[in-house]
């Protein structure tokens, strides 16, 4: 049965932070809150517990999973970024955005979707990831907390642990905070392509430097 920590939403409980990072290097996986929904969270360096998330959101090997930073010196060290590129992260986060990006050769090559060697990354605005990867030192390998056949992201913490008590090895509850998952931009292609339309405003993106980006959705 998976552990049930309640966290406080701006000022998250160290000890609880604690608790849930050194169940993440254990190879365990968290559900916790963001600035957009839900995610669920692993060590980046645990193929099993990759392949646990894998079965769990019944996703193939060309899903995007991506990789949650501190700061955009953590997205640095996985990310291959031009001048461009980085303006728009830096005007974008940290917020509910998700931008796939040409990886690293740092970046493990299971993390990288394999026909386009991309990953994505995303800074959240949320102060329990935060704290959670600066307890870490490092960044959290994440997956939006979509159940197959689900029309939405789960969002209460207690159904959370009611529905995957047995799949996860804790729940971090910081409260509801909603259904839309993050805004999807594909930095990989010039001009940029919004894939998923979500919580961030497109604003920053239509209007980028790199010339105006594509709508593909």
């Amino acid at each position: 049965m998976s552990q049930y920590l309640e966290l406080h939403p701006v000022t998250p409980q160290a000890r609880l932070i604690r608790i849930a990072a050194e169940i993440v290097r254990e190879g365990g996986i968290i559900a916790y809150p963001t600035d957009s929904c839900y995610a669920l969270g692993w060590h980046l360096g645990d193929v099993r517990a990759l392949e646990r998330v894998r079965r769990i959101r019944r996703a193939d090997r060309h899903h995007h999973f991506t990789l949650v930073c501190a700061d955009l010196a953590q997205v640095g060290r996985f990310a291959r970024l031009e001048t461009w590129q980085f303006r728009m992260l830096r005007s974008c986060l940290p917020g509910p955005y998700t931008f796939l990006v040409k990886a690293t050769r740092e970046t493990p090559r299971r993390l990288q979707n394999p026909r386009k060697r991309t990953i994505g990354v995303r800074i959240p605005d949320h102060p329990v990831p935060l704290l959670l990867m600066k307890e870490l030192g490092e960044p959290l390998m994440s997956s939006t907390l979509l159940l197959p056949d689900e029309p939405a992201p789960l969002t209460s913490g207690l159904e959370i642990q009611q529905r995957l008590e047995h799949e996860i090895e804790a729940v971090l509850d910081g409260g509801d905070c909603g259904v839309v998952p993050t805004t999807v931009v594909d930095l990989s292609v010039s001009p940029p392509s919004v894939v998923r339309v979500g919580r961030g405003s497109l604003a920053p993106i239509l209007g980028g430097s790199a010339g105006h980006a594509i709508l593909t959705v």
